[in-house]
């Protein structure tokens, strides 16, 4: 995808989300059901099963856990080798307990899944792939390997060769079935959070980013009488003193003169009074664009009005997710671009659109579906040498899709060449309904309240 990498959580690093107390009370639960179906083969069913040595079995199930507890505190973190070692004690206790009771024969080998799905939700690939091949190696040998089960009166107990192998086979398909479906439902879910994550910080960002310059704005307006006063005395003491004195008061007012322009130019991003919270649609566009207009590309501004009577372009809120959006659209169109960014702005009576194109290579053709997912890799031997530095993660484009999608907009993303634009660059296209956005309408302007103010 034609946008930044970012920092993505492996997962060694989300193997560190299980807590010791979860894994401790899902073995209780595991060794009393252990016991029951024991005892109740044995006492109830009366099957002739090495009961010493399945007690034996779950009795070191049940001391490992009280281990456990004893040595670490219930809230610790288990570690990806941690979290490894205990999935794979569990799948061998369990290994163990088929192997005395009739192997595949007896209908409880199903459980052999519960470790794969455990490994394949919380653990790294290689470690999720590794207990799942164990979980297959087991369920191969259980069928040949195991001590008979037998009824009270003797007899073996075991399914027709035909049925054998049908549970076997079926076991084959489950745990390789649900492995990969555990592993694709998790990875979605965990891509999502980390993106929704990454957009949320993203957009406080840049709330911070507006509130901050709204104090330097309110600090400079404020300074200004003092440092006009200041540079007024100074002046008059150049009239009165001379030699070292001159120099000191010519001084002060030089440094107050530079101080003033500091904060002038410190407070060009401050909004905070309440006239400057609307603006021109136009303006909201150059100011996402600006910081991309020194990277040695030519990003060109137009506007469009449509039809008679719409020159007056629409009033709208200066908000965070709008600016932050398109400055990520800009961004990642000046990143693929050959020479040239054309941002064009319209609106009409009805709707507000922002068209972004770029004369690069355009999106690739097979992700375009698939535009605005986080972490979309890039195929091999696709477009990324356009921006060889990086792989890119599809992340940037999906922070920008949804904070403008937040705002009630509608993004379509194309290539020139399949709209007959300006060759065969990307085009992304931002909609609005002009109501939802345009403060300066009848229907939605409201009188002006009086400056809020930032300091206590």
């Amino acid at each position: 995808m034609r946008q930044s990498d970012t920092t993505i959580l492996t997962g060694a690093q989300r193997g560190n989300w299980i807590r010791l107390r979860t894994m401790i009370v899902l073995r209780w639960v595991a060794i009393a059901g252990q016991m029951l179906a024991i005892m109740t083969a044995h006492y109830v069913f009366g099957l002739q099963v090495p009961i010493d040595l399945c007690l034996v079995a779950v009795a070191i199930s049940a001391v490992s856990n009280l281990v456990a507890m004893f040595i670490y505190p219930e809230n610790k973190r288990l570690s990806e080798t941690e979290n490894l070692a205990t999935t794979y004690f569990d799948l061998l206790q369990l290994g163990l307990l088929l192997f005395l009771t009739g192997g595949l024969n007896n209908p409880f080998a199903v459980l052999l899944l519960g470790p794969v799905v455990l490994s394949s939700t919380v653990l790294a690939l290689r470690s999720a792939v590794l207990v799942g091949l164990t979980a297959l190696i087991l369920t191969t040998l259980l069928m040949f390997a195991h001590v008979p089960l037998r009824a009270g009166s003797g007899a073996v107990m075991e399914l027709p060769r035909i049925f054998m192998f049908g549970h076997w086979a079926a076991l084959v398909i489950a745990i390789l079935f649900f492995g990969v479906y555990s592993r694709r439902v998790t990875s979605e879910i965990n891509s999502m959070s980390d993106a929704l994550a990454a957009t949320q910080m993203a957009l406080a960002r840049e709330q911070k980013l507006t509130d901050l310059g709204g104090v330097v704005a309110a600090a400079a307006h404020e300074m200004g009488t003092p440092l006009a006063t200041i540079k007024l005395a100074a002046a008059e003491l150049m009239e009165e003193l001379d030699g070292d004195s001159r120099e000191d008061a010519e001084l002060i007012r030089d440094q107050a003169d530079r101080l003033r322009d500091i904060l002038r130019s410190m407070g060009r991003a401050g909004k905070e009074d309440t006239l400057y919270k609307t603006t021109p649609l136009v303006e909201i566009v150059r100011e996402a664009a600006e910081p991309h207009q020194g990277r040695g590309k030519a990003v060109s501004l137009a506007t469009h009005p449509a039809g008679a009577g719409e020159a007056n372009q629409p009033t709208i809120d200066r908000r965070p997710e709008i600016i932050h959006g398109l400055r990520n659209l800009v961004q990642n169109a000046v990143d693929f671009a050959q020479s040239a960014v054309w941002v064009e702005t319209m609106w009409t009576s009805d709707t507000i659109s922002v068209r972004i194109q770029d004369d690069g290579p355009g999106f690739p053709p097979h992700l375009i579906g698939r535009i605005g997912d986080p972490f979309v890799r890039l195929r091999r031997g696709s477009a990324a040498k356009a921006r060889p530095e990086y792989e890119g993660m599809g992340l940037g484009l999906f922070i920008a899709k949804t904070l403008l999608e937040r705002t009630g907009a509608e993004l379509t993303f194309a290539n020139g060449a399949a709209t007959g634009t300006r060759g065969s660059g990307a085009i992304v296209e931002v909609l609005w309904h002009r109501a939802a956005l345009d403060t300066g309408r009848s229907d939605a302007a409201v009188p002006l309240a009086p400056n809020r103010p930032i300091l206590p």
